[in-house]
């Protein structure tokens, strides 16, 4: 069946004959099915050297790693070909960052992104960089394109500071969001101003935290050099992958299962209730580069 379309009309008679099929060698329908439904990609980048031992950050490594994943992500020949799919030079763009100061969207990440959308043509006076006051500014207000980018980080109301939380920010009321662990955030990317604006998500996994002890607590024994971004276009993907990785290393850390308080269910309600992407790992299309030591996932 290597050209079968399932449509409403003939799903019943495949779901019919699926029992048979699969006796005589056919794909099972549940095959089908996925066949049919485009995998979200996301490709996870590492690099041992991104991170030096005294905790500094590599500029020129970091620029090299988001090249790769995005070259990788959308199948070009080079970063700027893999750029020009997704930013056009009219655009007017807003970089969603975060600036929690211990650990921040680090500024060489800032910088190679603004270096690879200003060579795809946008003009430097249409390009925000910023976390806190983006309602009031007019970069953002006027924005045709979002790029949103910041740490992944274990948090006290939404269970992981994510890339569907880095949109908080939007609200001008924030802390409304925070009842049920957030559970509503995803809410947020159904604004106007948000709405299909987003052409690419970068979650920073080079020296995740992943525990706290309370609201704002940081630790350096709940970080650790991973040296790796996670990069796609499907936010939800991201945040799963992501969340993938903070309980592997939690795991590893505590030698037991110890779930994150708060639950970091507004992954998951980003997927089935305001329908942002996926969060089931078996629609992820997940591509590896790099340093694979300690991967975790």
């Amino acid at each position: 069946m290597p050209d079968m379309k399932i449509t409403r009309r003939n799903f019943i008679k495949v779901a019919g004959t699926a029992a048979v099929g699969m006796t005589l060698g056919f794909p099972a329908l549940a095959d089908i099915l996925k066949a049919e439904t485009p995998l979200s990609r996301v490709v996870l980048i590492r690099n041992m050297g991104a991170v030096h031992p005294d905790g500094q950050l590599d500029a020129a490594i970091i620029q090299s790693m988001l090249d790769e994943a995005v070259t990788v992500l959308f199948d070009a020949k080079t970063p700027q070909a893999a750029w020009k799919k997704i930013i056009r030079p009219e655009d007017i763009l807003g970089i969603k960052t975060n600036g929690w100061k211990y650990l921040p969207t680090p500024p060489a990440l800032e910088s190679a992104i603004k270096a690879r959308v200003m060579e795809a043509g946008v003009a430097e006076n249409n390009i925000s960089i910023r976390d806190q006051g983006i309602i009031e500014d007019p970069i953002f207000q006027k924005a045709t394109a979002l790029i949103n980018t910041r740490p992944m980080r274990a948090h006290a109301w939404a269970g992981v500071g994510s890339l569907i939380k880095n949109y908080i920010m939007f609200a001008p009321q924030p802390w409304e969001y925070h009842d049920n662990s957030c559970a509503s955030l995803g809410s947020i990317w159904l604004k106007p101003e948000i709405k299909g604006k987003t052409r690419l998500n970068v979650l920073v996994m080079l020296t995740p935290q992943f525990h706290i002890l309370g609201p704002h607590h940081f630790d350096k024994k709940y970080v650790w050099n991973y040296g790796g971004l996670l990069v796609g276009t499907d936010p939800v993907a991201v945040d799963a992958t992501g969340l993938r990785i903070i309980q592997a290393k939690r795991m590893e850390f505590f030698k037991e299962e110890i779930s994150l308080k708060p639950v970091a269910h507004h992954i998951e309600f980003a997927d089935k209730q305001y329908h942002l992407g996926t969060c089931d790992k078996d629609k992820i299309e997940l591509i590896r580069r790099g340093w694979t030591e300690g991967i975790l996932i």
